[in-house]
């Protein structure tokens, strides 16, 4: 597999970069928006692998010859013409760009009719389980559980509620699609409404990504947690998925096609 990572010099990036030169894998391709001050230095070098042999360009064409695959991990407004693009080359595209505007959304959509693309809001196997479990939990309690979703970032993040957050919500509503999302609470709220959802985010030090379900019954609880520690989980995650997707047919693709292997 002959590998193009999007948003290079990121943090997410530089995990992609140095996971895949540990594994051997070919990075051909080094791409970073063009204000980047890796512009011109080896890859591997930014991300602390060693040289990898693939400099890093703003020219997002260029950075795609030759590539199986690309992962990104970008700017939305970055990633329409990265799938433009892809969709040209026929390469594949792995994307955990999150935040995506109607534009973006519906460029995943037309890139999958022509090359196989995995957009995940979380590329981490774990965060894939745990929505499988909060569908499965939420449909065996019923409505006599309330649902909460808490999520906990490091001070720097820039967005609210976390895409994760979010793609845990929808996994609450594959269950109960009554429920309507309710950001924060102050002042005389009043008692709490049967077909509410609390998404509550929570920010300080150096967190990578805490995330917690709460089901609230009577007399009891479950609450169900991951924690990241690590930003490589992430990037493992999408490198397995770029795996995955090497040889397959055009289509939208998904973390929980991956694990169905």
């Amino acid at each position: 597999m002959r590998l193009a990572i999007h948003g290079v010099t990121g943090r997410m990036g530089q995990a992609v970069t140095r996971i895949a030169a540990s594994e051997g894998i070919s990075i051909v391709g080094a791409i970073a928006s063009s204000g980047s001050a890796g512009l011109g230095r080896d890859a591997g070098e930014i991300a602390g692998a060693g040289a990898v042999g693939t400099i890093v360009t703003a020219d997002a064409a260029s950075g795609l010859l030759g590539s199986d695959v690309v992962i990104d991990f970008s700017q939305p407004a970055a990633l329409p013409h990265l799938l433009k693009l892809a969709m040209r080359e026929k390469i594949a595209v792995v994307s955990g760009t999150t935040r995506l505007d109607a534009t973006g959304e519906r460029l995943l959509d037309e890139a999958a009719k022509i090359v196989p693309v995995l957009w995940a809001a979380n590329t981490s196997l774990g965060v894939q389980v745990l929505a499988e479990l909060v569908t499965l939990a939420v449909q065996k309690l019923g409505l006599g559980f309330d649902v909460e979703i808490v999520e906990t970032h490091h001070r720097a993040k820039i967005d609210a509620p976390s895409g994760t957050a979010e793609r845990l919500r929808l996994a609450v509503e594959e269950a109960r699609g009554e429920l309507h999302r309710v950001a924060g609470r102050e002042g005389n709220v009043g008692p709490r409404k049967p077909d509410e959802i609390g998404v509550l985010a929570m920010r300080g030090g150096d967190v990578i990504g805490d995330h917690t379900i709460h089901l609230l019954g009577h007399g009891e609880r479950l609450e169900l947690t991951h924690r990241a520690t690590n930003r490589d989980l992430f990037a493992r995650g999408a490198l397995r998925a770029a795996r995955f997707l090497h040889g397959k047919p055009a289509g939208r693709y998904t973390m929980a096609d991956l694990l169905r292997g």
